[in-house]
């Protein structure tokens, strides 16, 4: 029975892969990759290792989570270090607790090594720092990517808007209308800045900003689109003073 490595690629510029991790890709004998792995990782990737996608978009799925973790199972029967390479950091947000959780079950020897998360990474590039003693002493991680209208939702987005001074939506694009409803339903003002990063620490980065009462119309007036980190609170104001000092994206 092999080893399963359950590796954080980082978001996106291949800088900020973790030396383990590449280590990891340039010995592995089979990687099973997902969709937001830029193609500069995958690059890491010894030519000797089978390769395998099993990356999810929305509304587009190569392999359910259930297959996913069985597919594992079955290459630690096959090889002896097995590498499954997950866009960030396979704890936040990456669906990798559930795996690990599996494969110990079925006994799967299993390692995390964990990668930069882009809720921290896209801000950071895009010249908006998450904590700042003049804004903010706190910060919320949370997902979006929940059903409108599900029933008893896992996410108390009253709780959320007063919870701190920063909130880092993951995925939350699709439902950015919902959202930001319910964080002004909540007391949020209007004026409360927003900023959008798509594609965040790659070359291609893309910012939308605007506040509560704006980023709804100027993202269907744009036409902006997921994958996309939210920013809200007043620390996207810095915006203005930093932008100017993103960091050189590597590759």
């Amino acid at each position: 029975m092999g080893k399963v490595y359950l590796v954080g690629a980082g978001p996106g510029d291949p800088g900020l892969m973790t030396l383990k991790g590449k280590t990891l890709l340039e010995s592995a004998d089979v990687v099973v990759y997902d969709a937001l792995v830029s193609p500069q990782i995958l690059e890491m990737i010894s030519p000797n290792a089978e390769k395998i996608n099993a990356g999810k978009r929305s509304g587009r799925h190569s392999l359910l989570q259930e297959e996913t973790t069985q597919l594992l199972i079955e290459l630690a029967q096959r090889y002896a270090v097995v590498v499954r390479l997950k866009g960030g950091d396979p704890f936040v947000f990456g669906r990798g607790g559930e795996e690990m959780e599996d494969l110990v079950a079925a006994g799967v020897s299993v390692e995390v090594i964990p990668g930069v998360t882009s809720g921290i990474a896209a801000p950071a590039y895009a010249g908006i720092p998450l904590t700042h003693r003049s804004y903010s002493s706190s910060v919320t991680f949370v997902t979006g990517h929940e059903s409108v209208g599900k029933y008893r939702p896992a996410v108390n987005w009253q709780a959320i808007a007063h919870g701190s001074e920063t909130i880092v939506i993951y995925m939350g694009v699709k439902n950015l209308p919902y959202i930001v409803g319910e964080l002004m339903g909540a007391g949020l003002g209007g004026e409360t800045p927003v900023a959008l990063i798509r594609w965040g620490t790659r070359p291609d980065q893309e910012e939308l900003l605007g506040n509560l009462s704006t980023i709804v119309q100027k993202v269907e007036e744009s036409g902006f689109e997921a994958p996309a980190i939210a920013v809200i609170g007043n620390v996207v104001n810095m915006h203005s003073v930093l932008a100017g000092c993103r960091p050189v994206v590597f590759g």
